[in-house]
C-alpha cells in the first residue's frame, strides 16, 4: 500500500489560488497603522520607490520609515509563525532570504539617517492593538522635532517590545 506523503489537504490549483491572494501591500495590519497615524494628523507616503526596499510607510516630517511585517513571512518567533510540515527546505530558504533582505534594507535606511519603526503583525492583535498604535504615534511625535544630523544615530523601535 502506498501512502501519500503530501501533507496539503487542497489541490495544487486551489493552493496556487490561495497563495496568489496573499498581498504584499495594503494588508490589514498595514491599513490599521496607516489609518491611525493619518487620524493623528500625520501625512505619509506608501511604498515609496525612492527608498531601498520600498518601505510600507514613509513619514517625512518625523524622518521615519514604518515597516509592518507579517510574523509568518518574516519569522518573528511568536505563536503566529508556525512551520509547515511539507516542503520544509523551500520555506527555510524563503525565510532566510526574507530575513536577510529585511536586515539589509533596515541597515540601508539607518545609514541614510532614517528612524525605523518595525511593527509585527502580532502587535496589532486586538489585545495589544491600542497600545501599539499609541506607541507609534508617540514615537513620531517625539522624533518630529529632531534634526536629522549626519552623525546622529537614527532611532529604532520594534513593536511589540522584545521580551528579555
Amino acid at each position: 500500500m502506498r501512502y501519500n506523503t503530501r501533507m496539503d489537504t487542497v489541490t495544487k490549483e486551489k493552493r496556487s489560488q490561495i497563495m496568489s491572494r496573499i498581498r504584499s501591500r495594503d494588508t490589514k495590519p498595514e491599513l490599521l497603522v496607516r489609518k491611525r497615524i493619518f487620524a493623528a494628523g500625520w501625512r505619509f507616503r506608501v511604498c515609496d520607490k525612492r527608498y531601498p526596499g520600498h518601505p510600507d510607510v514613509v513619514v517625512p516630517r518625523a524622518h521615519t520609515l514604518i515597516e509592518v511585517r507579517g510574523c509568518f513571512w518574516h519569522q518573528h518567533g511568536c505563536a503566529k509563525c508556525s512551520t509547515p510540515k511539507s516542503n520544509i527546505e523551500f520555506w527555510t530558504q524563503k525565510w532566510d532570504r526574507n530575513i536577510s533582505r529585511d536586515q539589509r534594507h533596515e541597515a540601508e535606511w539607518r545609514e541614510l539617517g532614517w528612524n525605523v519603526i518595525i511593527v509585527w503583525e502580532c502587535a496589532l492583535e486586538p489585545v495589544r492593538r491600542e497600545e501599539t498604535l499609541q506607541n507609534i504615534c508617540l514615537a513620531l511625535d517625539l522624533w518630529k522635532n529632531e534634526e536629522p544630523l549626519p552623525k546622529k544615530r537614527p532611532h529604532r523601535l520594534e513593536l511589540p517590545f522584545p521580551r528579555k
